[in-house]
This record gives C-alpha cells, structure tokens and sequence, in this order.
C-alpha cells in the first residue's frame, strides 16, 4: 500500500469530491510556494498554479477514474494528505515532488484495460501541455501582460514535467503499467510526452519546459 492512502475499502467511504479539493489546493499551495520567488505576489502565483498544476493534477486523476469506470470497475480518487503536506515542505526547498493521491478500482480488467486506465493520466497532461503551448503562441501576438504570459507557460511547463514524469517506467508510475501492457504503446507516449516537452517549443522558438 502507498503510505499516507487508505484501503479499497475505506476509499469508497470517503467524500470524493472533498478528496479532489484537498488535492487541488494540496498541489497548488505546493507549486506557489515552488515558484515564490517569481515578480508577482504570492496570492496571484496561488491563483496561476491552482489554474495551471491544480488543474492539471485533478484531470489526469479524473482521466484515471472515468477510464477505469468506463471498463466496469468501482473507482474512487483518495488524496494523500500525508504526502500533500510533505509536498508543501519540500517546496520550500526548491524541489517538489507531486503524489496528491490515487485513484483506487476494484472489479476485473485485462491487461491492456488496465495499460489503458494507466495511460489516461499522462495522456491528458500532455494534451493539456499543447492547449497551454497553443495559447502561450497565440497570447504572445495579442497581450503585452505578463500574469497571462507566464500562467500559460508555467501551464505548459508544469502539464509537460508531469506528462513526462508519469512515464517513468518503475514503481506504481503509471509508465511502468503501460510498459507492462503494451511496450509499442509506452514507446508512443514517450515519444509525445518528449515532443510536446522539448520538439514543439524549439519548431515555434520558445524555450521547453525546463526553460
């Protein structure tokens, strides 16, 4: 069991949609106090990770249950309030590691079912990375103000690490279950994830997710 997160059992009990708030606000308070030291207050930098890492965060767990329920299992998202709080402490370090929680299912699935409820998460973060790549473009030849500037790229960055990062191929990362199903489909995704992350930017001259 992953520490700080329940049994099936006691997920199922749990207020879901609380269990997303806490995750949301969980992530975004971590990913403000990460970028604290950006030129704009602490309270404008709270409301860009809360649209842009909060947002990102909740719909890739969101991605993982609709999938999952969509194959017939019970799923429910748990968030980690363990690994939440610890999240806000290390960000003070300059690092941040992000494990909100989990989506928990019961009930049977194949192999290439469970690749693709895995699959679903990171997939919608790289998806989301493009939308903020898109908007970044776009934004840069109508507005001169750099709150949205910076939100839509830290959109694109956060969404990009994430898509990336949930592709490692070990532990319970998601990448080590699409690589258990289908070593073709784990290839792709890579492919995307490292495209969209570093390929795209560079094609339109703007800098990748690490700037």
């Amino acid at each position: 069991m992953i520490p700080g997160l329940p049994n099936s059992a006691e997920a199922q009990q749990r207020n879901e949609s609380f269990e997303f708030l806490k995750a949301w606000v969980g992530t975004a308070l971590a990913f403000a106090v990460l970028y604290r030291q950006a030129p704009l207050s602490f309270v404008t930098i709270l409301l860009i990770t809360a649209f842009t890492a909060g947002l990102g965060v909740i719909l890739h767990e969101l991605a993982h249950r609709v999938v999952a329920r969509r194959f017939g299992a019970t799923a429910h998202f748990v968030a980690n309030d363990m690994m939440l709080v610890l999240s806000v402490v290390v960000a003070f370090s300059g690092f941040l590691f992000a494990a909100p929680g989990a989506v928990w299912h019961s009930g049977w699935l194949t192999k290439r079912q469970s690749g693709l409820v895995a699959a679903a998460g990171p997939a919608t973060n790289i998806v989301l990375a493009v939308l903020f790549l898109g908007a970044l473009v776009v934004a840069q030849g109508v507005t001169d103000s750099p709150v949205i500037v910076y939100s839509l790229f830290l959109g694109f960055s956060i969404n990009g690490v994430l898509g990336l990062f949930n592709m490692l191929p070990f532990g319970p990362i998601d990448g080590a279950k699409i690589l258990s199903w289908s070593a073709p489909a784990f290839g792709v995704m890579v492919a995307a994830a490292a495209l969209v992350a570093f390929g795209l930017p560079r094609l339109l001259g703007l800098p990748g997710i690490f700037g």
